[in-house]
């Protein structure tokens, strides 16, 4: 039995090149949505992840029991906000979740190592999780209803560096600056700078925080082509 909706074959696929992914960062380096979505989940994670330093915070709490509990506390607040994350598909602001998960990210980074209570540290590295998913919420919507699918493999390409060079050069800053400051310094100063950084580039990036997909017009066309396409998989499902 055929599938309900065949996927139309691409007509027009090109190869990898250089050129290609050149034209994939052009086509975000031309759209400030886009932009901000990257650069912000960039700093976020330059300033504030501080993993690689949780076995000296812990130790500098007197809680080295807690430390396994210190790196899955991120991942718990993570999937308790998966889990009541129903109310995301009745709004469109989608550029204020990206501003405001990864602003919640710093400020609970910060507070995290304010605190001298390891249950107090393990309830706000919970909160950053949260933070960090609704950020990637934010983002993953946007690049949904924005990115033209030809160019969609692309530009998951330049997510994936952000995403794998960001963490690394964070823990790299923590490691340094614990060396010099010790680890709670260390850890709440990066989600103080997180926060200015994440303020500045919303300043410089207005149009992040502005977003909405019933009137941005990358969002608009992008709706229109599904429509379409839509209405073509309906066409070929009637003629099988």
């Amino acid at each position: 039995m055929p599938p309900a909706h065949p996927v139309p074959p691409v007509e027009h696929a090109e190869k990898p090149s250089l050129r290609g992914i050149a034209e994939g960062a052009r086509y975000a380096w031309s759209r400030p949505v886009l932009l901000g979505t990257y650069a912000v989940d960039l700093a976020a994670m330059f300033f504030a992840f501080p993993n690689t330093i949780f076995p000296f915070l812990a130790d500098e709490l007197d809680a080295d029991w807690a430390l396994g509990l210190m790196y899955s506390a991120g991942a718990v607040g993570s999937l308790l906000l998966s889990l009541t994350s129903g109310w995301v598909s009745r709004t469109q602001r989608h550029g204020l979740f990206v501003v405001f998960g990864a602003t919640g990210w710093g400020l609970a980074m910060a507070a995290a190592g304010w605190a001298s209570n390891i249950w107090l540290v393990l309830v706000f590295l919970g909160l950053a999780g949260a933070g960090d998913m609704l950020s990637g919420l934010g983002r993953s919507t946007i690049w949904n209803q924005t990115i033209p699918d030809r160019l969609r493999g692309r530009l998951a390409g330049i997510e994936v560096l952000s995403y794998s060079i960001g963490p690394q050069l964070g823990q790299v800053r923590a490691g340094a600056m614990a060396g010099w400051t010790g680890a709670r310094p260390a850890i709440w100063s990066g989600g103080l700078a997180c926060v200015a950084a994440v303020g500045l580039l919303t300043a410089a990036l207005p149009k992040l925080v502005s977003y909405d997909a019933r009137t941005d017009a990358d969002a608009r066309r992008r709706a229109a082509e599904r429509t379409g396409t839509a209405s073509a998989r309906e066409d070929v499902a009637a003629d099988l």
